[in-house]
C-alpha cells in the first residue's frame, strides 16, 4: 500500500508530509535529515515541552499579546499531549540539531495543527505557539523542568523507599554477628545491622545530594529567547511564566539570574548527573555486596539467600542467580556512562548556546528513570525478602583467626599473629589455640573473643 502525502510549506519551500501526520514541514525535514538511531526523546520531555507551550499561551494571553480564541485552543491542544495522546507524532531522533530546534518545532507544529482544528481558525506554529519563545530557551527550560518533575515524582520517593526498607531490614538483624571482610579476606566481626546501616546511609546521602542540587534546577532559561537578551519577549514574560509553571507543578521554579548562563551552559544538569553518578556507585556497591553474600549456595559465602525469582540457567537445572543485584549493577553502569556523555555534552556551550541539548535531555531523564525504577525493585525484591543463613555465618565466625586481634593489647601483635597462623594452619577455633599458647584462662578468652562484644569496638577495661 502506497503511503499518501500532502504538501507542506516552510521558509525553505515545499515538502511532502504523510497525509495523517499532525506535524508539518520542519518536523519532516528533521525526520529526513537525522535517520541516526531510532531513539526519540522520552515522553516526559515531550510532555514538558507541551507544558511550556501551555503556560506560555496563558501568559501571552494575560499580557494581551495572544488572542484568547487562539490561546485557549493552544492550551487545549497542549493538554492532550500532556495527557499522553499523540506520542507517535514526535518521531525526531535524539541525534539532531544541537539546540533541539527540531523537537521544539515538532511540538509547535503538532500543537498548531490540533489547536487550529479546535479553534476553527489558522494557528501558526511559530507566530502563536512559539510566541515569546526560542528553541534556545525552550529546550534548556524543558530539560530543567522535566528533570525536576521526574526527580520529585520518581527518583526521590524511590530512594526514600529503598532507604526505609534497608533500615527496617537492618533493625531485624541487630542480633546477627558475621565475619567482616576487608580485601575480600576475613576481618574483625560486625553485625549485619551495622553492615546494612552503611548501605542505608549511602542512600540517605544520595537523597541529600539530589536535594542540594535541585535549587539550581529550579532556575529556568525561559524568557531569554535567542541569545539571552529576551528579544521578542515581553519584559514581564519570564517572571509570569515561571510563576505559572510553579502553580501547575507545585515546584518552586523561577527565572535564572542570568539567561546567558542558562542558554550557554548546562552546569546545573551536569551537577545533577554527577550526583546521580554517586548514587549509581552506591547501588553498585550494595548490589555487589548482595551478590557476594548470596554466593554459593555451597561453594560461596552463602551468608544470605535471595528470593528465587526465575531459573538461572538454560542448561543447569536448579541453578538460581542473583538477578536483581545484577540488574541493579547494570543500571549503575548505564548511569555512570550517561554521566560521561552529559559531562562531554556540558562542555559544548560555545559562546551563547550549548549545542548538545537533546542528548543531555535523553541521558539525564533516562538516568532519573532507571535509577528510580531499580531502587524500588532492589528494595522490594532483594533486600526486603532475603533470608539469613545463620548456620553458615556462625561456622565462619567460629573459625575466624582474625578474632585474635582483640588480644593485641594483652599479648602483643607478634604473639597474636603466631596464634592466628597456627589456628588457620590447623583449622581450629582461635579460642582453643589461644588457650594453649597463652596464660589466659578459658573464661578470660571467652570474654575477650566474644564476636558479639567485638562488634561494639573499643577496649574493655
Amino acid at each position: 500500500m502506497t503511503e499518501k502525502f500532502r504538501i507542506e510549506n516552510d521558509s525553505m519551500g515545499e515538502l511532502q508530509v504523510p497525509v495523517n501526520a499532525l506535524y508539518a514541514a520542519q518536523t519532516q525535514r528533521a525526520i529526513n535529515n537525522f535517520p541516526v538511531s531510532g531513539l526519540v526523546l522520552p515522553s516526559a520531555f515531550i510532555k514538558t515541552v507541551a507544558l511550556i507551550k501551555k503556560n506560555a499561551a496563558k501568559v501571552n494571553m494575560g499580557l494581551g499579546e495572544l488572542d484568547e480564541q487562539k490561546g485557549n485552543a493552544i492550551i487545549d491542544a497542549t493538554q492532550q499531549i500532556m495527557d499522553g495522546q499523540h506520542q507517535k507524532q514526535f518521531p525526531v531522533d535524539v541525534f539532531q540539531t544541537g539546540s533541539g530546534t527540531s523537537t521544539n518545532m515538532n511540538v509547535n507544529e503538532v500543537v498548531a495543527h490540533l489547536a487550529s482544528e479546535i479553534a476553527g481558525v489558522p494557528i501558526g506554529a511559530n507566530d502563536h505557539v512559539n510566541m515569546g519563545q526560542s528553541s534556545n530557551d525552550v529546550i534548556p527550560t524543558a530539560i530543567h523542568i522535566s528533570s525536576a518533575i521526574e526527580c520529585q515524582k520518581n527518583l526521590l520517593p524511590s530512594l526514600t523507599h529503598l532507604a526505609e526498607v534497608i533500615e527496617k531490614k537492618a533493625s531485624t538483624l541487630e542480633g546477627i554477628t558475621k565475619t567482616g571482610r576487608t580485601h575480600l579476606m576475613d576481618a574483625m566481626p560486625l553485625t549485619m545491622s551495622q553492615e546494612l546501616g552503611a548501605w542505608a546511609l549511602q542512600i540517605r546521602n544520595g537523597i541529600d545530594r539530589i536535594n542540594v542540587t535541585l535549587p539550581r534546577i529550579y532556575k529556568l532559561a525561559q524568557g531569554g529567547t535567542a541569545v539571552g537578551t529576551s528579544i521578542n519577549a515581553d519584559s514581564r514574560f519570564a517572571e509570569k511564566f515561571a510563576q505559572a509553571v510553579s502553580d501547575e507543578t507545585d515546584l518552586p521554579f523561577k527565572p535564572n539570574d542570568s539567561f546567558f548562563e542558562s542558554l550557554s551552559t548546562q552546569d546545573a544538569i551536569v551537577e545533577l548527573s554527577g550526583q546521580m553518578k554517586v548514587i549509581a556507585v552506591s547501588f553498585m556497591k550494595i548490589a555487589n555486596d548482595l551478590r557476594w553474600m548470596n554466593s554459593g549456595p555451597l561453594g560461596g559465602l552463602g551468608e544470605i539467600e535471595l528470593t528465587a525469582l526465575q531459573p538461572g540457567s538454560s542448561i543447569m537445572p536448579g541453578k538460581v542467580n542473583p538477578v536483581i543485584p545484577e540488574a541493579t549493577a547494570m543500571v549503575a553502569a548505564q548511569v555512570i556512562g550517561n554521566d560521561a556523555t552529559i559531562t562531554v555534552a556540558g562542555q559544548s556551550g560555545t559562546f551563547q548556546l550549548n549545542v548538545m541539548l537533546p542528548v543531555i535531555a535523553y541521558n539525564i531523564l533516562q538516568s532519573i528513570e532507571i535509577l528510580g525504577n531499580v531502587a524500588k525493585i532492589l528494595a522490594d525484591d532483594a533486600i526486603k525478602t532475603f533470608a539469613v543463613r545463620e548456620e553458615n555465618l556462625q561456622q565462619s565466625l567460629s573459625r575466624n583467626p582474625i578474632l585474635v586481634t582483640a588480644l593485641n593489647p594483652i599479648i602483643g601483635y607478634e604473639k597474636a599473629a603466631e596464634i592466628a597462623k597456627s589456628a588457620y594452619k590447623q583449622g581450629r577455633p582461635i579460642i582453643d589455640v589461644a588457650k594453649e599458647m597463652t596464660d589466659l584462662s578459658l573464661e578470660e578468652l571467652e570474654g575477650l573473643l566474644d564476636p558479639k562484644q567485638l562488634t561494639k569496638g573499643g577496649i574493655s577495661k
